[in-house]
């Protein structure tokens, strides 16, 4: 596989066998918190009254091709676009079905999908982020999509779209106990770390959160968001199930990871799938947070290439922008894994920019 696509492991073990895969499926779990309105938290959308479209749009991208939810596709004004183009072109080249959940998400999507039945998320620097049953809920929902999927999928790829989701998990991770400061990613080139922190300490002085809490799930409720308790389900029900589960995201999936690991669930059959944007970004840490939480989880990451597009705002993915996002470093993996390499850089390079000159540079004319 690394010879058409850097593909690397974190551990020595041989890794890409035990999740080769012939009949995977992706699961993306769209969410939305209120955390996201924090001015500098997110370059998610092309202005703050898009943010809460977005998963909703990005959704809408990986079935058609197109959004409902929004004009256009979620972009940055100078045409940095969604990471769902990546994700759809590795989907079709792949033959990968894919599914939506809503846990949370402020704008429904126009598109068939399953609904968790949750409210959004609220801003933890003032309030409670769900209600407890809200959290318990998801979380259930979860397993028991989870369970239901392991039945004719031998690979589970669960991503995510929450614009500020890094924020919302570095809460959780502090709630865990796990010194995550400093080592949560940022879809931004300069990571707003200082910021992200501050929110954190005002949701814990403001909701008066005591240090000894022990309850993962009260935790959740407070610090984190609607995404983690979901995916964090789903990957409990595959697990019980014996199917193998791919968190394809950056360090969003370390609070999964975390809160799964505070509950002494197994993490035996897990792995994470990534973008090298993630692992090579020396202002966050991923590798650090899941040898934290449990050494035996192998991050596998890719490099998509795009440094050799001649689209500007394909290659900004290669010079710290964006990086992640709706499972795109996972949903490229998993073409991998399915087709045993036999696809490569220039094909799939190639599809993206077809994506990109359809949805983006059609905007910006």
């Amino acid at each position: 596989m690394s010879e058409l696509f850097d593909v690397t492991c974190s551990q020595k073990s041989n890794i890409t066998e035990k999740f080769r895969t012939r009949n995977p499926i992706f699961v993306c779990v769209i969410s939305y918190t209120e955390t996201s309105q924090v001015p500098g938290i997110t370059f998610a959308g092309a202005n703050p009254d898009l943010i809460k479209y977005t998963p909703a749009a990005d959704s809408e991208f990986l079935y058609h091709g197109k959004c409902f939810s929004i004009p256009g596709v979620p972009a940055t004004p100078d045409g940095i676009p969604t990471p769902a183009l990546l994700t759809r072109t590795a989907l079709l080249m792949g033959k990968i079905p894919c599914l939506v959940v809503d846990s949370g998400s402020k704008i429904k999507p126009k598109i068939p999908h399953i609904s968790f039945g949750i409210t959004h998320g609220r801003n933890i620097q003032f309030e409670p982020a769900l209600e407890l049953f809200e959290t318990h809920q998801a979380f259930e929902y979860g397993k028991l999509l989870g369970q239901q999927l392991s039945m004719s999928n031998d690979l589970i790829v669960v991503g995510e779209s929450i614009p500020g989701g890094t924020t919302t998990g570095l809460g959780v991770l502090t709630g865990l106990g796990i010194d995550a400061n400093y080592k949560m990613s940022s879809s931004m080139p300069i990571n707003p770390h200082d910021l992200k922190i501050h929110v954190v300490e005002q949701a814990i002085k403001n909701q008066k959160i005591p240090p000894d809490l022990q309850d993962p799930f009260k935790i959740v409720s407070l610090l984190g968001d609607p995404m983690i308790p979901a995916v964090a389900g789903i990957a409990t029900g595959v697990m019980q199930s014996g199917s193998k589960l791919m968190l394809a995201g950056g360090t969003q999936m370390a609070a999964v990871l975390a809160f799964m690991h505070s509950m002494k669930l197994s993490l035996k059959n897990i792995c994470l799938g990534t973008t090298s944007y993630v692992t090579d970004d020396k202002n966050s840490d991923l590798e650090f947070l899941a040898k934290t939480i449990c050494p035996d989880v192998p991050i596998m990451s890719v490099n998509p290439g795009l440094d050799r597009s001649t689209k500007n705002g394909l290659k900004m993915y290669d010079k710290g922008v964006v990086k992640e996002g709706v499972g795109s470093g996972g949903a490229l993996i998993t073409m991998l894994l399915k087709s045993n390499g036999s696809l490569n850089k220039d094909t799939f390079l190639r599809n993206i920019e077809k994506e990109y000159e359809r949805n983006i540079e059609k905007l910006l004319v």
